[in-house]
């Protein structure tokens, strides 16, 4: 882990991407109900409200033990995500 600067910066993107991806999705499938895709959007940006505010804590005691947990986190929950995404029919 580089930095902090560089985990905030990968959560953008991850949970960003998942996000252009249920757009996508949308734009793709007009004609299909949006509920569940809607939940997956407001999913990601609660995983990235979330995250963010663990990155955010100030009484941590070992600094690089929580932010490698924390990236985990992200990689657990973004394939959860993604697993959503490909179920939508």
């Amino acid at each position: 882990m580089a930095n902090i600067r560089n985990l905030k910066k990968d959560i953008n993107y991850v949970l960003g991407d998942i996000i252009e991806a249920v757009y996508l999705w949308e734009l793709t499938n007009p004609g299909k109900e949006t509920k569940k895709s809607e939940a997956i959007i407001d999913e990601a940006i609660d995983v990235f409200d979330e995250l963010i505010t663990k990155i955010n804590l100030k009484n941590i005691e070992n600094y690089k033990q929580h932010f490698k947990a924390i990236n985990q986190e992200l990689e657990e929950k973004g394939r959860k995500l993604i697993d959503k995404i490909n179920a939508l029919s």
